[in-house]
């Protein structure tokens, strides 16, 4: 099925359009500064950017190249690096030029300036908004604003504090966001009390001088999402992938959870903040796809600013397709302009 992309505009055009544009300081998002290299090879780097760490890339002769991303550890990393670049390079010497958020080869070597405070105080028993440090630092007064992830929930010993976000949430960074998780503690995390967690956390966020709050998730990260914005004026973009309740309780009832669907859109009141809403085929914690749609175009629709909604894209299936790096390649970019343009995007 293709991917269904709805926007849905009213006449008032939200702020995040006179947002500033992304800083030009920063080396590690600039192609790479080593001569003679083919502009494949400078495409393949601006993708590597995109990824989450660990991650490494390797340059070698003639602009040969390999990278790696999400691995273990930083040594796995540079390992997969050098090894995909020297099977291309046919055993030519192949080295390293960035790791992580560091650009290490020698004569234009670069670190980040700053790292971001371990934490800003804002969370209480059980749960935290957390800068999440595998990120750029841009701090609130040189920030376009901040991505705020929250994770899903599993059984109840499944602890998911700490999990790095998915992939595409990297590109909002590279475009000037900074990014903070929402970490809950399994044994207190039900969907309301995450809710008004969720809430005190991002007016203290606010309070912190962000220009833009964006508020994302998978799964219960997702319906968090949602829930916000039934608050107007909290935040200015919500993006939920893979939105379920599941975890509340016990009840895995997904009948039930299309009425609680229902229930969350009427209470939808932001005018002004723009929707984009992503769900994949094989799901097995969402019964109603189409009857999804249907209420985010009909329900949640007239009550926001903007939705787009992203409904069984090809080539993804499954609870945690929002994970993959492909799907960051194909969507993320989409994701980082339906927030920022002035006009909302009607297509990816």
């Amino acid at each position: 099925m293709r991917a269904l992309l709805i926007v849905l505009l009213l006449a008032a055009e939200p702020a995040l359009g006179q947002l500033p544009p992304p800083r030009p300081d920063l080396p590690i998002l600039a192609p790479p500064a080593l001569p003679q290299l083919p502009p494949s090879a400078h495409a393949f780097y601006a993708r590597w950017t995109g990824y989450n760490i660990g991650r490494a890339i390797a340059f070698g002769p003639n602009g040969v190249s390999g990278g790696s991303w999400g691995a273990r550890n930083t040594e796995e990393a540079k390992q997969r690096a050098l090894a995909n670049c020297a099977q291309r390079a046919q055993g030519a010497a192949c080295a390293l030029y960035a790791v992580d958020l560091a650009i290490v080869v020698p004569g234009a070597a670069w670190s980040p300036p700053e790292a971001p405070p371990a934490s800003l105080g804002i969370g209480g028993f059980g749960w935290e908004v957390v800068p999440d440090a595998r990120y750029l630092w841009h701090g609130p007064e040189r920030a376009r604003g901040a991505i705020v992830f929250g994770h899903g929930r599993g059984a109840a010993d499944a602890d998911y504090r700490g999990q790095q976000p998915q992939t595409w949430v990297r590109q909002f960074n590279n475009a000037g966001f900074d990014v903070f998780r929402f970490d809950r503690h399994p044994n207190t995390d039900d969907a309301t009390r995450a809710a008004s967690w969720l809430r005190e956390g991002l007016r203290a966020l606010r309070a912190r001088g962000y220009r833009a709050i964006v508020m994302s998730g998978q799964s219960r990260g997702g319906w968090n999402t949602l829930q916000m914005l039934a608050t107007p004026g909290l935040i200015d973009a919500g993006i939920a992938v893979s939105a379920a309740a599941h975890g509340q309780g016990s009840s895995m009832n997904l009948s039930g959870q299309v009425d609680q669907f229902r229930r969350l859109a009427r209470e939808a009141a932001s005018t002004q903040a723009r929707v984009a809403f992503v769900q994949f085929a094989l799901d097995p914690f969402i019964a109603d796809h189409d009857g999804r749609v249907q209420v985010m175009r009909e329900v949640i629709g007239p009550r926001v600013g903007a939705v787009l909604v992203i409904d069984r894209p090809e080539g993804f299936s499954g609870h945690h397709a929002g994970n993959q790096w492909q799907f960051a390649d194909t969507y993320g970019p989409c994701l980082v302009a339906f927030v920022t343009e002035a006009t909302p995007r009607a297509a990816c």
